[in-house]
C-alpha cells in the first residue's frame, strides 16, 4: 500500500529544493494531506450521537449587531504599531498590515496601513471643504454632500508607502521582526470616488497649466505636486473604501487616489487641487521623499513603485510545523501595470520554478501567488521573484545597492529571501 512518503516522492519537482507544479498536484491532494487531516482532527471523545451536544446548541446565539466584527479567537489580527519617536513626536507614526495573517489579496479596512507624519486630525467632515483653484476658468469648491452627486467609479489598487521594506536596504541588518513591521506598509482595497478629470474639466483648466499641488488638512498640511498628466488620466478623489466611507486614518471624508504612485502622493484629508504650471518643490518632496544615488545625485519625483513581491507564508519569525507538504504563498504587485509572473527558489535562487497567479490579475493591484512545496526538513532560503507586464524583473538587493547611496531606503523592492532553519524557525537574511 503507499504510503503518503510514497505519494510525495512520486511528484515530479519544478524547481530544486521541493517545489511542486501545482496541477498535478490537485489530483493527490486527498492522499498527501491525509495525515495531517487524520491528526488535525483527531476525536475527542465526545459527538452528537452520543448525546453530548455543546452549550452553544442547547440555547439562543446572540442577537444581530449594527456593525460586524472579527470573532474573538481573531482578536489577535491587528496592525503592528510603530512609533519612531514615542517621546518626542508620537504623532509621528505607522501602522503596518499583517500580512502573515491574510490570504487573499483584499486588505480589510481596519487593517489597511496608515502613515501619519503628524498625527490624525479630528476635522468636522461637515464643514471639510474641497477648493479648485489656479490656473483654472472657474474655481470650484466642494463638500462632502455635493461630491456624493457625481457619478463615480470603483477600481481596486494597492497603496504603498515609499519607505516601505527600507529596513532591508540598511547595512546594519538583517532584521529579525515580523513581515508586518518590516514589509507591512503595503495594502490593496477597492476604491470607489469621483475621477479627477471630471472635477478639473468642470474647472476649466487653463493650457498652460501642467501640474497640480495637492495639500492634505492635516497638521504638517502634506503637500505634494503631481503631474496633470496623472491627475486626467486615472486620478480619483477617493471617498469610499471597499464600499464603505474611508476611515478617519485613510482621510475621511476625502483623499487622493493615484494608482501605482508612493503613497504619500496620495494626499489624505485633501482640501486644496493648486492648479500651477510648475512643481511647487514641497519639503517633502525636495527633502522627506527624494532618493540620493550612488553617484551623489539625487533623484526627485519618483513617483511610480517598482516591481515587487514578498512570500508571506511562511515568513519571518514562523515556526515550520516539521518536514512535508506546504503550501507557499505571497503577494506581487508593480506601479507600472500588471504582475505578469512571479517566480519562486526554494533553493536559494539556484532554481525558478512558475507560481500560480490568483485572478483576477489587476493593474497596479495586488496579485497573490502560490505553488505547493515538499520541505524535507534540511536548511534552505526561499525566494519569490516578480515580473511585470513591461518586462520589469524584482531585483537582487545587491543590485539594488549599487544603484542608491547608502543612505537611502526608499523605493526598496528587492528580493526578499526567507532563510528555513532545521530547526523550521523563519528568518530574515540578505543574499
Amino acid at each position: 500500500m503507499a504510503t503518503k512518503a510514497d505519494n510525495m516522492n512520486s511528484l515530479d519537482t519544478a524547481a530544486g529544493g521541493g517545489l511542486v507544479d501545482r496541477r498535478q498536484l490537485l489530483g493527490r491532494c486527498f492522499a498527501l494531506g491525509a495525515g495531517a487531516a487524520a491528526s488535525g482532527l483527531a476525536m475527542t471523545g465526545q459527538s452528537r450521537a452520543d448525546g453530548d451536544l455543546a452549550q452553544w446548541v442547547t440555547q439562543a446565539g446572540e442577537t444581530a449587531r449594527a456593525y460586524g466584527m472579527p470573532a474573538p479567537e481573531e482578536g489577535y489580527v491587528q496592525r503592528a504599531v510603530i512609533q519612531l519617536y514615542p517621546g518626542l513626536a508620537p504623532e509621528y507614526g505607522f501602522s503596518g498590515t499583517p500580512l502573515q495573517y491574510l490570504r487573499g489579496s483584499i486588505t480589510p479596512n481596519g487593517l489597511h496601513f496608515e502613515v501619519h507624519h503628524g498625527g490624525r486630525p479630528q476635522l468636522n467632515a461637515y464643514d471639510h471643504r474641497l477648493m479648485i483653484h489656479g490656473l483654472v476658468e472657474r474655481p470650484l469648491q466642494f463638500d462632502l454632500a455635493a461630491l456624493d452627486r457625481y457619478p463615480m467609479v470603483s477600481n481596486v489598487h494597492f497603496l504603498e508607502c515609499a519607505g516601505n521594506s527600507g529596513r532591508n536596504a540598511f547595512d546594519s541588518g538583517p532584521f529579525q521582526i515580523t513581515i508586518d513591521q518590516l514589509h507591512g506598509l503595503v495594502s490593496n482595497a477597492e476604491w470607489t470616488g469621483v475621477p479627477l478629470s471630471v472635477l478639473l474639466d468642470e474647472a476649466g483648466v487653463k493650457p498652460e497649466a501642467k501640474w497640480v499641488v495637492a495639500i492634505g488638512d492635516d497638521g504638517p498640511g502634506m503637500a505634494r505636486s503631481i503631474p496633470m498628466e496623472k491627475m486626467m488620466g486615472d486620478g480619483i478623489l477617493a471617498l469610499y473604501q471597499n464600499g464603505e466611507r474611508l476611515r478617519p486614518e485613510q482621510g475621511y471624508p476625502m483623499r487622493l487616489l493615484l494608482p501605482g504612485y508612493e503613497g504619500n502622493m496620495n494626499v489624505k484629508w485633501v482640501t486644496s487641487l493648486f492648479v500651477t504650471d510648475n512643481p511647487a518643490h514641497t519639503k517633502s518632496e525636495s527633502g522627506e521623499y527624494s532618493e540620493l544615488l550612488a553617484d551623489g545625485q539625487v533623484a526627485q519625483f519618483t513617483f511610480g513603485m517598482g516591481v515587487k513581491s514578498l512570500i508571506t507564508h511562511p515568513s519571518a519569525l514562523m515556526t515550520m510545523q516539521g518536514p512535508g507538504f506546504y503550501e507557499v504563498s505571497g503577494l506581487a504587485w508593480s506601479g507600472a501595470g500588471r504582475i505578469a509572473r512571479v517566480e519562486v527558489s526554494a533553493d536559494g535562487g539556484q532554481s525558478w520554478a512558475d507560481a500560480e497567479l490568483a485572478g483576477p490579475v489587476l493593474s497596479q493591484a495586488l496579485t497573490r501567488f502560490r505553488i505547493p512545496w515538499v520541505w524535507n526538513g534540511a536548511p534552505t532560503d526561499l525566494l519569490s521573484r516578480a515580473i511585470d507586464e513591461t518586462g520589469a524583473v524584482q531585483p537582487a538587493r545587491t543590485a539594488w545597492k549599487a544603484k542608491y547611496a547608502p543612505s537611502n531606503y526608499l523605493h526598496y523592492n528587492a528580493i526578499q529571501p526567507w532563510r528555513i532553519t532545521a530547526e523550521g524557525e523563519v528568518e530574515n537574511v540578505y543574499l
